[in-house]
Formats: structure tokens, sequence, C-alpha cells
């Protein structure tokens, strides 16, 4: 059951808010979809968009521009937020940026108190996936997208999902969290200390093993304050050059990190996605 929340029109589709109860995270949870013009009369492809740290669903809809391309393209925005949330979700006791409440990392916890209510991996994957397929005219192929946390879990989403996902793209992805600060806090904290549990979790680790992927777009700014400590895309690059995966590596030279980046390069994700969604 889906309660719409708001909806206005865009490009001749429409843009709206939902809410549900979340069995998988224990809580009431918002996302936003964007439904093109097509769907008015037929079901449509989708493209997830999960976003990065501090951001809920309503980011990317008012700041990426995406509507535009997708209502040409007949593409569905799927757009959750970024954690639980609620009163008794538990958050960081020292209200950081980079942990709790806004800040799922797109893992399913172990440790507690996030145990209960902080499996944003199983709800975009499983819960998330089957409401929407369920309740909108959406058919079932479907790609994957994000944005730093969210080119993070978009990576190991469609690593790990490869029968679900048709194709993946990141904006500015950590590519490597269990080699960064922000991979160690989050990992540590929703994980424990059993590192082989963080490798599940970990793009570059998981294309080492996997040694195969969906067709894959990731584009990176090169004037982006958190690129060598926190993202680090050479190490994905060395693991796909390691085992010879074919993927679309971009680097944007004088592009930070924030949604005028990501409104730059949408048009040419969403057209990537468009070859590989028919």
């Amino acid at each position: 059951m889906i309660n719409k929340v708001s909806e206005t029109k865009a490009f001749g589709g429409r843009q709206i808010r939902f809410e549900h109860q979340s069995t998988t995270l224990n809580c009431t949870m918002q996302f936003s979809v964007y439904l093109p013009p097509q769907a008015e009369h037929q079901s449509v492809p989708a493209l997830y968009w999960l976003s990065g740290l501090t951001c809920t669903d309503e980011n990317f809809s008012s700041k990426a521009g995406a509507q535009r391309i997708a209502a040409e393209l007949g593409i569905a925005l799927i757009i959750p937020d970024t954690s639980p949330r609620g009163d008794d979700v538990p958050d960081d006791p020292e209200q950081a940026y980079d942990f709790g409440l806004g800040a799922g990392f797109y893992v399913n916890a172990t440790q507690q108190p996030w145990a209960k209510h902080y499996h944003m991996y199983d709800y975009v994957v499983t819960e998330l996936r089957e409401l929407v397929e369920q309740h909108l005219p959406l058919n079932h192929n479907r790609s994957i997208s994000g944005h730093s946390m969210g080119g993070h879990g978009a990576l190991v989403m469609a690593l790990r999902n490869q029968n679900l996902f048709a194709s993946v793209s990141a904006f500015a992805p950590i590519c490597h969290p269990t080699a960064c600060p922000w991979g160690h806090k989050a990992f540590s904290g929703y994980l424990g200390d059993d590192r082989s549990e963080w490798l599940e979790y970990d793009a570059t680790e998981l294309l080492l093993k996997l040694k195969s992927a969906p067709p894959m777009l990731v584009s990176q700014g090169e004037a982006d304050n958190f690129l060598a400590e926190q993202l680090r895309p050479d190490d994905l690059d060395a693991a796909i050059q390691k085992t010879g995966i074919t993927a679309q590596i971009e680097r944007h030279q004088g592009y930070d990190h924030s949604y005028y980046f990501i409104a730059s390069f949408i048009e040419q994700h969403l057209r990537f996605h468009a070859q590989h969604l028919r």
C-alpha cells in the first residue's frame, strides 16, 4: 500500500511523492517517482536513483534536471530516501552528517542499535522494487544510478544483482569504501569488525571477485574535494583493468561534487541507460 503525498506536472509527465510503511526498515518511508508521459498509456522501464550523504528523496528530483530527458526517453525515475526515518530510528549520537539519519550507506546493518531499521540494501533491491512494480505502470526493465554514497550503493547493487539491473552508472561514487574514512566509519558502525562482511558492500572488491559487470558508466569531477581521500576512483579503475571488464570511466576537468556536476551530465547517463532498457 502506498499513499500519495504530492504530485506536480513536469514535461508532460508526473512528479509524485509517496509514503508507505516499510516492513524492511520498520518505519514510514517516503520516496519520489517521475512517471514520463508514456506511462499514461503503457508500462515503462525505470531508473533507480540513489542519493548521497545528507540527501532525501527530493534532492535529485529538484536539482538534477532529469525529467526532461526521462520524458523524451520514456523512462520512469524511482528515487528512494537515503536512510530510514522516524522518532524511534537511531541517529549518530554526535549528529555527524556521515552516519545515521541520511547516511544509510545502502547496507543491511547487523549491529545494534542499527539492525532494527538500517536495511537500505534490502529495501531498495527487494521491498521498494516490488512495491513500485506492483502499484505503478512499470515493466520489468530497470537500471540503477547514484551519486557519492548513492553511487557506491548503485554499483554494489548492480554487481550483486546482475539479473535485476540492465545497466549501472554513478557520479563521484565511493569506489573503495573499505579503504576510506567514510567507509570505515559506516561499515564498522553498521556491520561490526568482521571485514569479510565489509567486502560484500565494496564495488572495487566485488569487481575483483566477480570478474563481470553489467554495462557501467562512471563520471568523476577532477575538482571534487573528496576525490583522493574518500572516493578513490583510481582503485576502481585498477580493478577494471585487472579483470578486463568493459566499463566507461570518465574524468571531467573542473567539476566538483555538487549537483551542478550531476545536472551537467545527467542527460548522458540517461541516454546510456536507455540503450540497455529497450
